[in-house]
């Protein structure tokens, strides 16, 4: 039987790459790249080959392989494993690359800055420091060959060779032989005599002194060029000539030295190195202090290195979210610091926190979540985001906080393309509607309609076909100025998804009211659509054979192509609204253009009006002067509107506190009526059904003058001719039957109508009282007549 004696190289659990990194540390050292069998993951190795003959480099090697191996400090080069055998020495540190190398990679790419530099030599100084403070250990070998930098730029100390005790016990420093590594000694080691009185530390700041040199200046060609501190920072030549005085008693202490640098003005007093301190005791630090250092944080991102934020920044980031109390303030510099991050490292990172983020019920967080999500959305797939992002979303449509309801709206713009068949055609049409119809921010009811016409391309033929012309139709006649305008532009927007006959029979009809619309804007942007649908209608009029070009996209399938007009004819950009809501919730918490009650004045009892509620007494004529535009514009103009009709309501209320409101005159059973089924489109917006006649006395709405304004400075002819909507939106269904009434409404509420249903009132009001006459019966003896 044979025994096969294992090969300890082969089974070691780590694999290099045979050929060296040139710019390794001089000697018999050479570093190699290498991985990790199991995991893949990349290491440094450091490969010693035993030659016979050369046992005293042998044992300075072993003596290396053990410092390193017992040393533990963030600033030393950190151990993993080692193999020892007869023939080779390896030992496996994180993966890392020569400074020397890594500064000329930098400044051939241009990113080298003075602030990385400067935290790297705090780490070198600090380890320096913990070696001859805390260790009483003198390295005995500081130079640009035992440096070496992490993937995150961090800079660690290796190169222990010739480390020795600096408490004397009969060691002398070893002995070196290259010439290389021999000309960084300090010019003390030269005098034999043993007079020069110096310090432990003297030996190894001076070559501090020569690495500082060589860092900026470039290799050290001779011991006398230190004299000329060439490149050397201003604010560091100071500290530096200390390093390299010839009198070793002067030189000063680590611990000092990054003292005397992090005073005001020094090299090492910058927003870097606090920074990278902060994060390095992050963990002992108060809360208040943790919120403070993350609000913070997002300025000064931009200036620090890449690599830096990718790889020491994000985890802390990730970690203070998972186990801190960070909260909303950590998603800001975590999304800049994803823009660094590839495709892949994104989903493995930042989107399993997005996800858990959108799951928390802080409000904060969620708008933060909502306002940026542009900057995420590329990364999300379409499963993740219809089973575990839109759910969540979805109940922001429902907040009570309008400045969430507005961010939801907007962030459909995104999600759109995303959701499936189900969440974009039923779950967010229903949303739609109900705030379309019910919300009470005019600024809202416009978001709406402006988000819904951007994404009306990804909506199914069937849902266009149901929702658009019916939900642009009710934004025509909302009271805020600004969302019939949104209105106008949705229909012009989407020309290319309506019929003929639906331009003809339905939408024309609903612009042709609005042409004399109180509002100019409104009227400007009526007859510009109108012009549109025209010539659309006559070019076909003149060549039929055009009629199957022009319908193409009217039942084809839902397509991100079809939204080329909406982008380029509306071009609503959404941050040119961003703060619109929040800006009315802090000016006009209470007044909005759906809950002001105008005092009325009675009319004349013979006169009926036969229009719907004029809404001009709650909007100026300056609202809406920008929307001129072709396009739909910023709609930040609309919080003047409600400051004056927040003036005017107070006033009102003061002259006529005994009138009427408008919401004082329906019904209980018309009002809102038709959402006792919110879930369902067919369901949710219909027609108001006839209210019950009210009691007899009871003065009708179309008795009082609904706030007519008075004519602006211009003299405005149609301010008189064309009322408008009441204040309170009327519900409506997005339904395949229940929007045709608000499409071709005739008006026929007329004088002669209201009369005689006022009369038959009457005339069922006095039988009611001859039937409980009748049914009292002969009165009992001693009872009071009461009739």
């Amino acid at each position: 039987m044979w025994f096969f004696a294992r090969d300890p190289v082969r089974d070691f659990p780590f694999e290099l790459i045979p050929e060296p990194l040139e710019g390794g540390p001089p000697g018999p050292w050479a570093l190699h790249r290498g991985r990790k069998k199991a995991t893949g993951s990349t290491v440094s190795i450091f490969v010693y080959d035993v030659k016979p003959g050369a046992e005293d480099q042998t044992q300075v090697a072993k003596a290396a392989f053990k410092r390193l191996k017992t040393l533990r400090h963030p600033n030393i080069l950190a151990y993993i494993d080692g193999l020892e055998t007869e023939k080779c020495l390896h030992v496996v540190t994180e993966a890392v690359t020569p400074l020397g190398m890594y500064l000329k990679a930098r400044v051939e790419a241009g990113d080298l800055k003075e602030l990385e530099i400067s935290w790297g030599l705090h780490q070198i100084v600090k380890a320096l420091s913990f070696l001859v403070n805390d260790c009483s250990l003198i390295h005995n070998n500081v130079c640009m060959a035992s440096v070496f930098v992490d993937r995150a730029g961090e800079w660690k100390l290796g190169g222990l060779d010739y480390m020795y005790s600096a408490q004397g016990n009969g060691e002398g420093p070893p002995r070196k032989g290259i010439p290389e590594l021999e000309q960084y000694d300090p010019p003390e080691l030269a005098d034999s005599s043993g007079r020069v009185v110096k310090e432990k530390w003297s030996a190894d700041m001076w070559r501090l002194g020569c690495l500082i040199w060589e860092v900026f200046n470039g290799p050290l060609p001779r011991a006398a060029a230190l004299r000329n501190p060439g490149k050397i920072p201003k604010s560091l030549v100071p500290h530096y000539c200390e390093l390299v005085g010839a009198n070793p008693k002067v030189r000063p202490n680590p611990a000092r030295f990054l003292q005397n640098c992090r005073a005001p003005g020094g090299f090492m007093s910058n927003r870097f190195v606090e920074t990278n301190l902060f994060l390095e005791e992050i963990q002992i630090k108060e809360p208040t202090e943790k919120q403070k250092f993350f609000q913070e944080l997002s300025k000064s991102l931009d200036s620090f290195p890449e690599d830096f934020c990718r790889h020491k920044v994000l985890p802390q980031l990730l970690t203070a979210f998972e186990f801190g109390s960070a909260g909303a303030v950590v998603l800001t510099p975590l999304f800049k610091v994803g823009k660094f991050l590839n495709a892949e490292e994104y989903q493995q990172k930042i989107i399993p926190v997005v996800v858990k983020m959108f799951s928390s019920t802080d409000r904060a967080m969620r708008i933060r979540l909502l306002q940026q999500m542009e900057q995420f959305i590329q990364y999300l797939d379409e499963p993740t985001v219809n089973t575990q992002i839109f759910p969540h979303v979805v109940h922001g449509f429902l907040d009570t906080n309008p400045a969430i309801r507005e961010q939801t709206v907007k962030s459909m713009l995104l999600l759109a393309p995303k959701l499936n068949e189900a969440n974009l055609n039923v779950e967010l049409m229903k949303h739609f509607a109900r705030l379309q119809a019910k919300d009470d921010q005019g600024p809202i009811r416009c978001n709406t309609t402006v988000c819904l016409g951007k994404i009306g391309s990804y909506l199914s033929a069937s849902t266009r076909h149901r929702v658009l012309t019916s939900a642009f139709s009710r934004a025509t006649k909302d009271p805020f100025a600004p969302s019939r305008v949104a209105g106008v532009l949705g229909f012009a927007a989407t020309h290319n998804l309506y019929s003929m006959n639906d331009c003809a029979h339905k939408i024309l009809p609903v612009l042709c009211s609005l042409t004399v619309d109180p509002e100019k804007s409104v009227r400007d942007q009526a007859f510009k659509a109108i012009r549109s649908f025209l010539s659309k209608l006559e070019s076909v009029s003149e060549d039929p054979t055009q009629l199957a070009e022009v319908e193409k996209d009217v039942h084809a399938a839902s397509s991100p192509g079809m939204g080329g007009a909406a982008a380029s004819w509306a071009g609503w950009a959404v941050t040119g609204v961003s703060s619109l809501t929040s800006k009315l919730i802090r000016a006009h918490p209470t007044a909005t253009p759906a809950e002001t009650n105008v005092p009325q004045r009675p009319m004349p009892e013979g006169h009926w009006e036969t229009q719907e509620e004029d809404k001009d007494t709650a909007e100026d004529n300056s609202a809406a002067d920008r929307w001129d535009d072709e396009d739909w514009g910023s709609l930040e103009e609309a919080e003047s509107v409600l400051a004056q009709q927040e003036d005017w309501s107070a006033g009102g209320q003061a002259g006529h506190a005994g009138q009427v409101s408008s919401r004082d005159h329906k019904s209980p059973e018309s009002d809102w009526s038709s959402w006792e089924a919110e879930g369902s489109w067919d369901q949710g917006w219909q027609e108001q059904s006839s209210p019950e006649r009210p009691p007899e006395g009871t003065r009708m709405a179309s008795e009082y003058n609904w706030g007519v304004p008075e004519p602006n400075d211009k003299g405005d002819p149609f301010s008189s001719l064309s009322a408008r909507p009441s204040a309170q939106p009327r519900p409506h269904s997005w339904g395949e039957d229940s929007w045709e009434g608000l499409e071709t409404d005739s008006r026929q509420a007329k004088a002669e109508l209201a009369r005689k249903k006022r009369e038959e009132r009457r005339r069922e009001m006095e039988a009611k009282r001859a039937e409980k006459k009748a049914a009292k019966g002969p009165m009992k003896l001693g009872a009071r007549k009461l009739d």
